[in-house]
């Protein structure tokens, strides 16, 4: 048993964030350049009760404003190439749409969810490749009927996501699969005790040298 003082409520909470989270919506980021894009999604995904986004791309830092943290309590898995991404998605069930602007799309409201859904998200200026587009079961898209005729990648998938979000939810429920949640939870207990002891060392050196 630890010495180290959690508060407990802030385990409850975490523990009920993680009672309502669903497995089986994930989001793919392919080649986001702009680091708060990729943020404003993982701040979208935690949010909305999604566990898990996978990043096509080398390397990834927190845009921390726009982030506040999600990185945190959602799941980071990077892939070099997006067809990998997909190969573990596929052996888990998964079905992929990409988010575009193609005209045979369908709506958040339409696409399947009796299987488990992930959506892909392309780069800033060219959104998705054509050899994901080639690899994907549809394509989805946010209805609209004013001017612009796109939105940022980030706004869009706020919307998607959170339609199918509720959508899963309400089929299946909340599905995060318990092993992973006992995993996220001690992790963060065990970060939430390491953060703890070190506070806890910083303070002792400021009091031995007043």
């Amino acid at each position: 048993m630890s010495d180290v003082f959690v508060n407990p409520e802030r385990v409850a909470r975490v523990a009920a964030a993680l009672d309502q989270r669903v497995g089986s919506v994930v989001a793919v980021c392919e080649a986001l350049n702009r680091r708060h894009n990729v943020s404003a999604v993982l701040r979208s995904c935690e949010a909305f009760g999604i566990h898990e986004v996978h990043l096509i791309t080398p390397s990834f830092r927190p845009a921390y404003g726009t982030a506040r943290g999600a990185e945190r309590w959602v799941v980071r898995t990077r892939f070099e190439h997006v067809a990998d991404s997909f190969a573990a998605l596929r052996a888990r069930g998964f079905r992929v749409f990409a988010a575009d602007l193609d005209a045979d799309a369908v709506t958040p409201e339409a696409v399947p969810v009796d299987t488990p859904v992930a959506v892909l998200f392309g780069s800033e200026m060219l959104g998705v490749s054509a050899e994901a587009r080639a690899l994907c079961d549809g394509v989805i898209r946010v209805p609209m009927v004013g001017l612009t005729g796109s939105l940022n990648v980030s706004v869009s998938a706020a919307i998607i996501l959170r339609v199918l979000a509720e959508r899963r939810r309400a089929l299946v429920g909340a599905d995060l699969a318990p092993e992973e949640k006992a995993r996220f939870l001690k992790e963060w207990l065990d970060a939430e005790e390491r953060a703890v002891r070190g506070e806890a060392a910083r303070t002792a050196a400021v009091h031995r040298e007043t």
